[in-house]
């Protein structure tokens, strides 16, 4: 193989010299230094052998080396008891374990202070950021965005990169649902002020039950947590709705404990619906009805759009955006309306 004319020690090799020393494509050579099993053994061969020859060093290993970069990303978690945020961390987890990086996990408490601290800290000791339903405003995540590489997880903020759970159209399903049920008042148990998650879900239903002519109020805040449930099922039964809706599994849980204790029977009373299908919502009394939402490969994607920011030669296509589809998973809390 002959090196091409303008590779000297002055200028560093880059992918494009490989792929014309070793004839193939620039994104070939990428899946065959980042994923080698998806390229064949010849091929493979070949542009190893070329890689070695111009002594090319990868993006984003000559990225660490020049500029100190530290290999590991940082994850924040607005709860960490939450389950909800179980599938997400084992899903970055393994994908960044895949592409030799480490994960920092951070457990923000909630707290808007606590995240934008966290994050200027992290500048330091990570390479990049995922944000899981971030507290703070739109024009705080887009400064942070101008600093340092992030990717948020149910953030849609313009000029960041992002991967939403489409929950609000599986919010509606459970409308229609509940409609279908015979209800025609029914509550939205919102989640916290901060939540644009929240937001969403509730300007959707607002806008669904105007159509379908039915009564959709909203109560609350609630903190997205079991104890909450109580004073969430108090305000629903005050309401004289016959139905709730959730902003998410825990505080259906606790809902369905305190209906227990005033002996207002699931689903023949009230009929109760979740958010998030967490580990344990089909082991209630009743199961939980809920919204089902593929939370692990929000992890996955996070990581791989956070990547493709570090090293452009990862992955094929970069994305800088993705929503993806939810359903709605019917079990035993939700019943027919209660004929009075």
């Amino acid at each position: 193989m002959t090196l091409p004319l303008d590779v000297s020690p002055d200028r560093p090799a880059t992918i494009h010299d490989v792929a014309a020393l070793s004839g193939v494509a620039a994104s070939t050579v990428s899946r065959a230094l980042s994923t080698p099993g998806r390229v064949n053994f010849r091929t493979r061969a070949r542009i190893e052998a070329a890689a070695a020859q111009l002594h090319y060093v990868p993006n984003a290993q000559a990225k660490a080396l020049s500029l100190g970069q530290t290999r590991a990303v940082a994850v924040l978690v607005a709860d960490i008891t939450n389950p909800f945020y179980f599938d997400i961390i084992r899903g970055t987890q393994l994908q960044l374990k895949a592409a030799g990086y480490r994960q920092l996990l951070v457990d923000t408490e909630e707290s808007t202070e606590v995240e934008v601290n966290t994050a200027e800290q992290l500048r330091q000791t990570a390479d990049g950021l995922i944000l899981t339903a971030s507290r703070l405003s739109n024009e705080a995540l887009m400064e942070m965005a101008a600093k340092m590489p992030i990717v948020t997880i149910n953030r849609d903020v313009p000029g960041v990169p992002s991967v939403m759970l489409d929950t609000p159209t599986a919010t509606n399903q459970a409308l229609d649902h509940l409609i279908s049920l015979g209800h025609t008042h029914i509550a939205y148990l919102a989640g916290p002020e901060t939540s644009s998650s929240s937001r969403r879900r509730w300007e959707a239903l607002s806008a669904a039950a105007e159509e379908r002519q039915v009564k959709v109020v909203r109560l609350g805040p609630f903190a997205p947590r079991t104890h909450s449930g109580a004073a969430a099922a108090d305000a629903l039964v005050h309401s004289g709705a016959t139905a709730g809706i959730a902003f998410n599994d825990l505080i259906a849980i606790g809902m369905l404990q305190r209906l227990r204790e005033r002996k207002v029977r699931v689903p023949e009373d009230m009929s109760i619906v979740g958010c998030d299908d967490i580990f344990g919502a089909d082991f209630c009394s009743p199961p939980l009805t809920t919204v089902t939402a593929p939370v692990e490969r929000a992890g996955r994607d996070a990581v791989t759009m956070l990547l493709s920011q570090l090293n452009p030669g990862y992955g094929t296509t970069p994305r800088t955006h993705a929503v993806l589809p939810t359903h709605l998973t019917i079990r035993g809390s939700t019943g027919p309306a209660p004929v009075h």
